[in-house]
């Protein structure tokens, strides 16, 4: 990756909203987190209804990886190098998205709480440094983000719900991003049988985060419902007929979705 510019050195939007979408637009992903770190420690006002209309393609991202289908991402064995390196690089993907996702949820969405946009200014100060940390690793391992094809599932599903902020509160934290609690202790236990206890640590530091983020997610569909007098369970399942989200499968890391504020009717929901 490029060396990113010092933020200090060009003309920053000083309203939340608008640096996030600035941030958002970046192609270069050093830039991009260099952007983010600078917009998460800058004292910036807040205009929650200010008209805000990006400056290029959302989001912005560089030419490669290249995008394929989810069939097409290759996988090796965790016994090998590049078989972890290709594995850390799929993750490191899965958190430019995520990134992504939560400066889309900041800038997108007008007229909602304060607390609304620190909290998505968290998440993205979080995805930022896991994305840093995994280039890093990825690194140590001999490659660099772009040297594998990736697939694009979780940015469809923000393109998806980019009309109604119920629906990206459904299908993309409590979802797409709670699938991540499932689906990071078994990859955690293979990096560590593999030796790798760098990529191991790091999977301990993104899952820790990963329940905030989840949390936030659950937090504000609750909210969402309240204000539109929606019923939780029975909306989330019409949101997720009407938008085609993925199939959940098991097995399910039900400490994890409980401490992200799953109710014991939502865990009893979910496929056995």
């Amino acid at each position: 990756m490029h060396r990113p510019p010092s933020p200090s050195t060009s003309v920053a939007p000083q309203e939340l909203r608008a640096y996030a979408l600035a941030c958002l637009v970046e192609a270069d992903p050093a830039t991009k987190v260099a952007m983010v770190a600078a917009m998460a420690q800058a004292e910036l006002q807040l205009d929650p209804t200010a008209p805000l209309q990006p400056q290029g393609p959302v989001p912005g991202r560089p030419e490669r990886p290249e995008l394929v289908p989810p069939r097409l991402v290759g996988r090796r064995s965790m016994v090998t190098q590049e078989g972890r390196a290709m594995l850390v690089h799929a993750l490191a993907h899965i958190e430019f998205n995520a990134m992504n996702l939560a400066l889309d949820a900041l800038w997108r969405f007008p007229g909602l709480p304060a607390e609304y946009y620190t909290d998505w200014l968290r998440v993205a100060k979080e995805e930022a440094t896991h994305f840093a940390m995994l280039v890093a690793h990825l690194q140590v391992l001999g490659h660099a983000y772009g040297d594998y094809p990736a697939h694009d599932s979780l940015w469809e599903m923000v393109d998806k719900t980019r009309g109604d902020v119920l629906a990206r509160m459904a299908l993309v934290p409590r979802t797409l991003e709670a699938r991540g609690l499932d689906a990071i202790p078994p990859l955690r236990a293979k990096l560590a049988q593999a030796g790798d206890i760098e990529a191991a640590a790091i999977l301990d530091i993104i899952l820790r985060d990963e329940v905030g983020h989840v949390e936030i997610g659950n937090r504000w569909y609750g909210y969402l419902c309240e204000q539109r007098g929606l019923e939780l369970r029975t909306t989330y399942a019409e949101l997720a007929t009407r938008y085609e989200a993925p199939t959940l499968r098991g097995p399910f890391n039900l400490e994890a979705r409980r401490r992200a504020g799953f109710s014991e009717l939502e865990l009893g929901d979910l496929p056995s």
